[in-house]
């Protein structure tokens, strides 16, 4: 039986994959349309990767150049002053997963891991009042199999009974790499690789056995 569910946060909660993408669009746009259009297209591929894992990925395979880690944390924390502004709409809560986390919060354990930038995503969670459904609250830029390890042996679940929700093969592979199920949402190309929520008001997670 689940009682532990660990969310993805971008596309599983908030609908801001498109609201992120603009964001590296404007961050990056001084290198012309075309890169910086590489980096949007592997940014939709890649949902769960942190944004300094994505701003690694544009120099050094998109620009050839090397970057310095300090210059990767400046890029980004330009990048979260990009979006923050609209990451922190309520209009772009999914409304299908926010009614299951208010009436299924008391229900099951609830967490978050993200690739979201861990303060920022902790500010917006409160500013949008989404905290209070979840016992943590983790983003990157530590890995996203790293937090998802860490929610299980700190809360000391069965990996039986924890499954994790995300929108992206990252999610699946960090669910993989640490032994538990993984749902897909919101990606009809996560179908393949089995457990699928169409919708949370058709799925009850409480009455699934291992």
């Amino acid at each position: 039986m689940i009682k532990n569910i660990i969310f993805d946060f971008d596309g599983v909660i908030l609908d801001s994959v498109k609201i992120k993408a603009e964001g590296y669009r404007e961050l990056f746009m001084e290198f012309g349309e075309e890169k910086s259009s590489q980096l949007v297209e592997y940014h939709y591929k890649n949902g769960g990767i942190s944004r300094f894992e994505k701003i690694h990925y544009f120099y050094r395979e998109i620009l050839k150049e090397k970057i310095f880690d300090e210059d990767v944390m400046k890029l980004a924390e330009k990048f979260g002053d990009i979006v923050y502004k609209n990451l922190g709409k309520k209009e772009n809560i999914i409304e299908d997963t926010f009614q299951f986390l208010k009436k299924k919060h008391n229900k099951f354990n609830l967490h978050i891991a993200s690739g979201a930038e861990d303060m920022e995503l902790k500010r917006i969670c409160y500013n949008l009042e989404l905290d209070k459904f979840f016992l943590s609250i983790h983003g990157s830029p530590t890995p996203k199999h790293i937090l998802v390890e860490e929610i299980l042996k700190k809360s000391r679940y069965l990996k039986k009974e924890t499954i994790l929700i995300g929108d992206s093969n990252s999610d699946f592979e960090a669910a993989t790499k640490n032994g538990i199920r993984f749902f897909g949402y919101n990606n009809v190309e996560l179908m393949r690789l089995g457990n699928y929520i169409e919708s949370f008001h058709d799925i009850r997670f409480e009455k699934i056995e291992d």
